[in-house]
C-alpha cells in the first residue's frame, strides 16, 4: 500500500503528514526545514510517494531528497487539481487556499463550499457547485493580531491565546483575550453571514491550526477537521502521479 508524505510549509509551522493508503496515520510538526530532518522521515517511513505545498522560502534540497527517494510533486499553479481558476492571476493563489479547496471538493462534490483557513492568516475561499475556485479574502490570524498589538503600541504585551476570558477584560490581559479571540470568532460568523446573502446551500469547513479555539465560540454550525489541507495535498498527490 502507498505511503505518502504530505508536507505544508506555514509561515507558523511546518508539518508533515503521513497517510497510508487514505488513512492518515501521523502528523509530525518539523522544527526546521533542514536536510537532516528530511532524511530522517525519508528513513523511517519509507513513503512512495511525496507532495509539498509551501509559502516560505525553505531550503531547496528537500526537494532533492524528496524526488530522489519518492515520486515527488511540489503544489503550484500549474498542478492538475479537479478545480477551475477563473480569477486575474491564478499563479498568484497561494498553496495553501488551493490545497483546501481541493480538499472540500474531493469531500464535498457538487456543492458550494466556504472554506475558512486558519492559520498565519485568516483565508475565506469559495468554490462553486461547478467546482471553480472564486476567490474569497484573506484578514490577519490570530498570533497575528496578538503580536500586532505588542508591535504597534508601546504599552500593551504579548498576549498567548486562552479561551478562559470575559467578554468584558477586566485588565490588560483580558481585555486583549476578550478583542482578538472574540472578535474573530464575531467576524468569522459575520463573513458566513455576508456569503449567505449572496448564495444558497453553501457548506462551510473550517480548518487550520486555530481550529480548537473557535469551534465551540462560531454560532454558526460548521464542519470542522484540521486536518483538512493534508486530506487535500493527498488529493492533488493521486491527481499528478497516479
Amino acid at each position: 500500500m502507498a505511503i505518502t508524505l504530505c508536507l505544508d510549509f506555514g509561515n507558523t509551522r511546518m508539518k508533515c503528514a503521513v497517510f497510508t493508503g487514505k488513512e492518515l496515520t501521523k502528523v509530525v510538526v518539523l522544527e526546521n526545514d533542514g536536510v537532516e530532518s528530511m532524511r530522517e522521515i525519508v528513513s523511517y517511513y519509507h513513503p512512495t510517494d511525496s507532495i509539498l505545498s509551501s509559502v516560505i522560502n525553505h531550503d531547496p534540497k528537500i526537494e532533492e531528497i524528496l524526488r530522489g527517494s519518492t515520486q515527488f510533486h511540489k503544489l503550484n499553479h500549474h498542478s492538475k487539481v479537479p478545480i477551475t481558476t477563473p480569477v486575474g492571476k491564478p499563479e498568484s493563489i497561494g498553496a495553501d487556499r488551493l490545497a483546501l479547496s481541493v480538499a472540500a471538493v474531493d469531500l464535498f462534490p457538487g456543492r458550494n463550499n466556504l472554506v475558512i483557513g486558519l492559520g498565519s492568516a485568516i483565508t475565506y475561499n469559495f468554490i462553486n457547485k461547478f467546482n471553480e475556485f472564486m476567490g474569497g479574502g484573506i484578514s490577519p490570524g490570530m498570533e497575528m493580531r496578538f503580536k500586532s498589538l505588542q508591535a504597534f503600541t508601546a504599552k500593551l504585551p504579548l498576549v498567548k491565546a486562552d479561551w478562559n476570558f470575559p467578554v468584558v477584560g477586566y485588565d490588560t490581559r483580558t481585555n486583549i483575550l476578550s478583542g482578538v479571540m472574540l472578535g474573530m470568532a464575531k467576524e468569522i460568523d459575520g463573513m458566513i453571514e455576508a456569503y449567505e446573502e449572496r448564495y444558497e446551500n453553501f457548506n462551510v469547513v473550517l480548518s487550520g491550526g486555530d481550529t480548537q479555539y473557535f469551534i465551540h465560540f462560531l454560532k454558526k454550525k460548521i464542519f470542522a477537521d484540521p486536518d483538512l489541507i493534508f486530506k487535500g495535498l493527498l488529493a492533488i498527490s493521486d491527481y499528478n502521479q497516479h
